[in-house]
């Protein structure tokens, strides 16, 4: 798992921007979104957060599709959390995608009884090509499980991130 730089300008964690949630409770599912274009990649964590898996991707139509798809998923999985990508640049400055993620984030939070949270995405996608190449996935298996892995990638991020602020002096 990656250490994840997940911190704004402000020094806080890059938690609860789109609402004024606190840290998440340390037991229950959580979901995962990296928001593209074309498609959003799905993952989920184990109950107690300790492993995050991929899920298929959702092929990205509509707002109104994305939200259906995303609130069934959360409720076949009884996820008490929302985690979006958030796409900084490597400076860590935010560009139209950054913004863009801000965006669906904040209508995820109205549109959701869950808290959703934003994570740093710097550099998934190379992290997940990393795993899924060491996995041993062809070219045209990672091409299609990139989305959902990346996702996986931002959930483990967070968890790490989120247990490290609850107990900074953790080993």
């Amino acid at each position: 798992m990656r250490v994840g730089v997940g911190f704004n300008k402000l020094d806080k964690p890059e938690i609860g921007i789109a609402s004024d949630a606190i840290l998440p409770d340390s037991a229950g599912r959580l979901l995962a979104l990296d928001l593209g274009a074309k498609r959003v990649g799905v993952a989920v964590s184990d109950e107690l957060r300790i492993t995050a898996n991929p899920l298929p991707a959702i092929d990205r139509r509509s707002w109104k599709d994305l939200l259906s798809q995303v609130a069934h998923i959360i409720e076949a999985f009884d996820a008490c959390g929302l985690v979006i990508g958030l796409p900084l640049s490597l400076e860590g400055s935010e560009g139209s995608a950054a913004r863009d993620a801000r965006a669906i984030a904040e209508k995820f939070q109205r549109s959701l009884s869950i808290p959703v949270y934003l994570q740093d995405e710097r550099l998934t996608t190379l992290t997940a090509t990393a795993q899924l190449r060491e996995a041993g996935r062809s070219p045209r298996e990672i091409k299609r499980q990139i989305d959902s892995e990346s996702a996986a990638v931002i959930l483990g991020d967070f968890i790490a991130l989120t247990e490290h602020v609850k107990s900074p002096n953790r080993i």
